[in-house]
């Protein structure tokens, strides 16, 4: 069957959840079950000023982007931030709602040597 109006799809608008968007099985799906990401707030607590500043990157997410990197073979950091923009479960395995903001590549590379040397 030959479908003319493909263009239609591409401005749909659908109400969808995250979740249901990342099949139960998935890699990160697993890993994000198996690890309690909690403790990374407690290791880091110093290192950030509850009452002065601009508001922070959360730390857990400064974690798992080099996950992603390292477990998809994803070369550069600038390339990874790309990749995360456009997948769901990136976004999902992350935090990050559709809308969110990806950081920067340099923000993230800033943080990580000031921050976690």
């Amino acid at each position: 069957m030959m479908t003319k109006n493909t263009d239609k799809k591409r401005e749909q608008m659908m109400m969808f959840s995250m979740d249901d968007m990342v099949p139960q099985n998935h890699m990160l799906r697993l890993i994000d079950k198996a690890i309690n990401w909690n403790f990374i707030y407690d290791l880091v607590e110093e290192k950030y000023c509850p009452d002065n500043g601009r508001p922070s990157m959360d730390p857990v997410m400064l974690i798992k982007i080099p996950f992603i990197q390292y477990l998809y073979g994803i070369k550069s950091m600038r390339q990874t931030m790309k990749e995360i923009e456009v997948n769901v479960a990136y976004r999902w395995f992350l935090g990050l709602d559709m809308l969110d903001p990806v950081p920067h590549f340099s923000t993230f590379g800033k943080n990580y040597t000031r921050r976690f040397k």
